[in-house]
């Protein structure tokens, strides 16, 4: 990301020496009491070799709870309008970064931070530390060597992987390689050591090629060794997993064929931008990366979650699974989820076909589940005949979900007028203007009928409720209680009512995940 300057080149023939020098893999952690790491880093880096917390790491990646709600909008755009992101050449890449470096102010050591932090957020969307958190870091004395180290250096404890440095031993029992050898400054053919390395990740990736576990294999900027205009022009380069392209991709982006491409490094001012008529994909919320490129080829069959919770057992819940609810709905509150009380509601008409969508829970108390819709709506035409539903609750941060059954009726005509004028105006407008589940001929009738009514009631008169909108309460009938745990081994408590002595009561069993 930076051309090459006396500074950066320190760094780079410190790596270099310590490269022909060594013979093992030193982790990052013990870097700072290891003789031959010591002050070079420090001096050179001068206070960003600092540790930065977890929660400040994770405020910059696209799946933080903040930043994602709008990250997979702009993914799908950034993906959809992949044939319109701009690529550099070489010499614009170089005068971008003399431009960073001069005019406006940036030192290589800000740059180099925040590139690596980029690097490591690009690496926590895709690669979770629970099953890739062996990761090792190859620097070279490219433009990208001192980026891998700022990468391993600061962000490796941050994000929960077990970050190191490349000295010389390269071995397969990592999960990730990070290939931080050469930049976009790089030209002609890689000299020793680094032609053997570039030649054992391409071997590393044939052993994955054949069904042999291998490590995944992130390149920075420049997969190393191809050419930075014409990428691997003689097919038997390296073939990344992971490309993040920094500043803007480079024209040997274009070839890159891995599954996953992200673009980091949010720091290009306006007037570089419309001088070099860059078109970039904007970044969701505060985050340092944003996917770019193909959408990523996907085994459907091979997802799967391996869940890490606290044991949940019955001598550890509520005797009422009302009280059951509202405690686990206030850790969700607690944990900061988005849409805490989205919920499915599942219901079926006399035919006895189901039909499911999500709503929002307005109200629980002993009473049941609230929810309010368009009285005339597919769903309340199954309720009218089938006065019976489902509700489910899930809540994926937490690795929890609840399941709620039981009968529905409607709420009190009073209860809904309340809650119709506790909605903000523009909410009521749209409860007018849409006949629920009818056909619309197309949405600028919506916005026609919208803007009309928002014109008639401009002076701020109350705005009546419709006669076929209001609220259902479903009184609850069973309730089940679900965490993820490890192997598929899931908790699941079902809550059953029962009569004990003419009392009501609820009986607690734990069911087969």
């Amino acid at each position: 990301m930076r051309s090459l300057v006396r500074k950066r080149t320190m760094m780079c023939l410190y790596l270099t020496r310590s490269l022909t020098s060594a013979h093992n893999i030193i982790p990052s952690s013990t870097c700072k009491s290891s003789p031959s790491l010591q002050n070079p880093p420090s001096k050179l880096c001068s206070g960003f070799l600092n540790p930065i917390s977890s929660s400040a790491i994770r405020a910059f990646c696209s799946n933080s709870t903040e930043n994602r709600g709008n990250r997979v909008a702009l993914s799908v755009r950034s993906m959809e309008n992949r044939d319109f992101i701009s690529y550099l050449t070489q010499r614009e890449a170089a005068e971008i970064d003399e431009n960073l470096m001069g005019p406006f102010g940036f030192s290589v050591d800000q740059l180099m931070e925040l590139a690596g932090l980029s690097v490591a957020t690009s690496i926590a969307e895709v690669y979770k530390p629970s099953e890739f958190g062996r990761v090792l870091t190859i620097c070279g004395p490219g433009n990208n060597g001192g980026d891998g180290l700022l990468l391993s250096w600061n962000h490796s404890q941050s994000l929960s992987y077990r970050w190191m440095i490349y000295l010389l031993d390269l071995s397969k029992e990592f999960d990730i390689l990070v290939d931080a050898m050469f930049g976009f400054s790089f030209h002609g053919a890689p000299r020793p050591p680094f032609d053997n390395l570039i030649q054992r990740l391409v071997c590393l990736h044939n052993y994955g090629e054949a069904g042999q576990k291998s490590p995944v294999i992130v390149s920075i900027d420049i997969p190393s060794g191809w050419h930075v205009e014409e990428g691997d022009v003689s097919g038997e380069g390296i073939k990344p997993d992971m490309l993040v392209s920094l500043t803007a991709p480079k024209l040997c982006a274009k070839m890159f064929s891995g599954p996953h491409h992200f673009l980091g490094g949010r720091f290009i001012p306006p007037s570089i931008v419309n001088k070099y008529k860059l078109h970039l994909p904007p970044y969701p919320g505060t985050s340092m990366c944003v996917r770019i490129g193909k959408p990523p080829q996907v085994d459907i069959s091979s997802l799967r979650e391996n869940y890490i919770s606290p044991d949940f057992l019955e001598e550890h819940v509520e005797a009422d699974p009302i009280n059951q609810f509202r405690k686990w709905f206030d850790d969700v509150i607690a944990a900061g989820l988005r849409e805490p009380n989205a919920m499915s509601l599942s219901t079926a008409g006399k035919d006895g076909k189901p039909s499911s969508r999500m709503v929002l829970l307005k109200g629980v108390d002993k009473d049941g589940f609230v929810w309010y819709t368009n009285y005339e709506s597919r769903k309340a035409n199954e309720l009218s005949e089938n006065p019976h539903a489902s509700l489910l609750f899930y809540w994926e941060g937490l690795n929890r979900q609840v399941r709620v059954e039981g009968s529905v009726q409607k709420v009190s005509d009073e209860e809904s007028e309340r809650y119709f004028h506790s909605r903000p105006r523009g909410s009521q407008i749209g409860a007018i203007v849409s006949k629920q589940s009818t056909v619309v001929p197309g949405r600028n009738v919506l916005h026609q009928e919208y803007k009309e009514l928002e014109e008639k009631f401009s002076d701020g008169s109350l705005i009546p409720k419709p006669k076929n909108w209001g609220g259902y309460r479903l009184t609850p009938k069973l309730f089940e209680f679900w965490r993820g745990q490890k192997s598929r081994l899931h908790d699941r408590l079902l809550y059953s009512p029962h009569e004990i002595n003419g009392q009501r009561t609820w009986k607690v069993e734990r069911l087969a995940p």
